[in-house]
């Protein structure tokens, strides 16, 4: 298996309004180190898993949407509780909308809330 991994990362406000996140209920901030890890069996007509210029500018595009803003304020995530699960997983499918085309194979994205602490999301890209 090949595989290719990008970072960037990613600053955002949200509350997690159940009684079960105790403090994080309440709006917070959060910085996320966002790993995106490409893996594939078959390199590609040109010997890569994809292009890792391309990668890192789909996923910073990506991040753009949720960069510097309050979760709770945007529609798309209305009714959810955008746990650091939800939120790979929603980074996860954006990022599949652009390569889909592009890439066959894995995508994992692992959103690092601390240096002791992530979560990861991964899915199954393209034919």
């Amino acid at each position: 298996m090949y595989s290719v991994s990008i970072r960037e990362h990613v600053l955002l406000a949200h509350s997690l309004k159940k009684e079960v996140f105790g403090p994080a209920a309440k709006l917070h901030g959060a910085t996320y180190v966002v790993d995106a890890e490409f893996r594939t069996h078959e390199l590609d007509e040109n010997n890569i898993v994809i292009d890792i210029g391309l990668a890192a500018e789909i996923l910073k595009d990506v991040l753009g949407k949720i960069n510097f803003r309050n979760l709770d304020d945007m529609k798309e995530f209305q009714g959810h509780i955008t746990t650091t699960e939800f939120i790979a997983k929603f980074i996860h499918e954006e990022i599949k909308k652009k390569v889909s085309t592009l890439f066959n194979g894995w995508l994992k994205i692992t959103l690092h809330e601390s240096h002791v602490a992530w979560a990861s999301y991964e899915g199954k890209i393209g034919g």
